[in-house]
């Protein structure tokens, strides 16, 4: 019997994973944006608040849906899942208690500590926005920087660090300003920055490749953060600066977290930080990560929708098998972007235009005369190869005929970058 599945989100990441299952069953989408590339590929679209529970429930049973899977992170923290337990559909993703290791980072912090995860920074909590700022200039007198996190959710773009990003002051100043009243306050990491995705279901953990995500707006590491401007993966499951025993420490604190977490379904993020004291937890996130999830089911060859239909009845998950190459991700966001973007330019290139590689649509408007660009990240390209080299080369080859209007990082996935990234390792270690 071929399943019915119901896709909720429209960014990049959920183009990802509607072109993981497309071809496996009948799927529909939801959300509130009309992703050209998912409509694409689904057999009906809806356009609706995909964090409104009742309104995704209410869609999934006009199409029968048979499972469901949610994309972002604001559906799970609205319950979305839950509802749709409720309305007997099974949805592949945490309930909104389990989503709290993302989306409450004084919970996730609290929770680590009190089960003892590997991994886990020192930090202190606080409900008050001016104790916290206190905190930070008190921080500044010992001579120890930290990472200032509002506890909710920021799109990637609410963490400020010290000795990094900005002094202990601007941070300070940062706090007392935002409007969050609730923070996380913790060791500043130092090292270089991993991703492990996990599906996740029935006890079982599977582990998929280490990513490596950029956050930062522009070439050689500098501006402010981003949601991400791209990532890349190796041939097989480490990367170039990662040894073997780095990846497996970092999957035994996911596992860890799993047993800890109890009956969590879905994908669990882990990012870490590779120290010279090994991995530790950046964050956790409960889905895919984008454009992690670009990165990781533009080679998965096992069928996505075999994980999802082994989850729902509760048997053993497949094992995970690769295609053996490697990618690189690189997303075109518009001019001005974080800061000041720019919309309404129109984004030339399409499937066909990009060549070997991917194109994954994120965030434009499709109109009856083209595809416009909005505030936010547009498009990303993959490009896949037999080496990080050959797989950046495609990446940015697709990316030649882009138009004006655009700002891509092209430094990402380049061996200067990559060599920077061993050498920094090789002298932490």
């Amino acid at each position: 019997m071929t399943e019915t599945v119901l896709l909720v989100g429209g960014g990049g990441r959920e183009h990802a994973i509607a072109r993981a299952l497309a071809d496996d069953c009948d799927l529909y989408a939801c959300a509130s944006n009309r992703n050209p590339g998912i409509v694409s590929l689904a057999a009906g679209t809806e356009t609706l608040d995909e964090s409104d529970p009742e309104a995704v429930v209410a869609y999934a049973d006009d199409i029968s849906a048979d499972l469901a899977v949610v994309g972002p992170e604001g559906p799970l923290a609205a319950g979305v899942v839950d509802a749709l337990e409720d309305a007997g559909v099974y949805a592949f993703g945490p309930r909104q208690a389990e989503a709290r290791i993302e989306t409450d980072k004084a919970f996730q912090r609290s929770f680590m500590a009190e089960h003892d995860i590997p991994g886990t920074p020192w930090f202190e909590t606080f409900d008050d926005a001016a104790d916290a700022a206190d905190y930070v200039e008190s921080l500044a007198d010992e001579g120890e920087d930290a990472a200032v996190k509002p506890t909710g959710l920021t799109g990637g773009k609410g963490v400020r660090v010290t000795g990094d990003q900005v002094t202990h002051a601007e941070a300070a100043d940062y706090v007392r300003e935002s409007g969050h009243d609730e923070w996380v306050i913790e060791e500043r990491l130092v090292g270089e920055e991993v991703t492990i995705q996990a599906f996740v279901a029935n006890g079982d953990v599977r582990p998929t490749l280490a990513v490596q995500d950029h956050k930062r707006a522009y070439e050689g590491d500098e501006g402010p953060n981003t949601g991400g401007m791209g990532s890349y993966s190796d041939v097989d499951a480490t990367l170039p600066f990662m040894t073997r025993e780095d990846y497996a420490d970092a999957v035994e604190i996911i596992e860890a977290t799993v047993d800890a977490l109890g009956d969590y379904r879905g994908v669990l993020y882990g990012q870490f930080m590779l120290t010279s004291d090994g991995p530790k937890v950046v964050e956790f996130n409960a889905r895919f990560g984008d454009p992690e999830a670009m990165n990781t089911l533009s080679v998965l060859d096992t069928p996505l929708v075999d994980v999802l239909t082994a989850a729902r009845e509760g048997e053993t998950l497949p094992s995970l098998d690769f295609t053996g190459e490697a990618t690189v991700c690189k997303y075109a966001v518009p001019e001005g972007y974080p800061s000041d973007p720019e919309a309404g330019a129109e984004v030339t290139l399409d499937e066909e235009g990009v060549g070997d590689a991917l194109l994954f649509y994120a965030s434009v408007d499709a109109r009856d005369d083209g595809v416009y660009t909005t505030t936010s990240r547009s498009f990303a390209v993959v490009g896949r190869g037999g080496s990080i080299e050959s797989a950046e080369a495609q990446a940015d080859s697709a990316l030649d005929g882009l138009g004006s209007g655009f700002r891509i990082r092209h430094d990402i996935g380049k061996a200067a970058l990559v060599e920077r990234r061993i050498e920094h390792m090789d002298g932490l270690r």
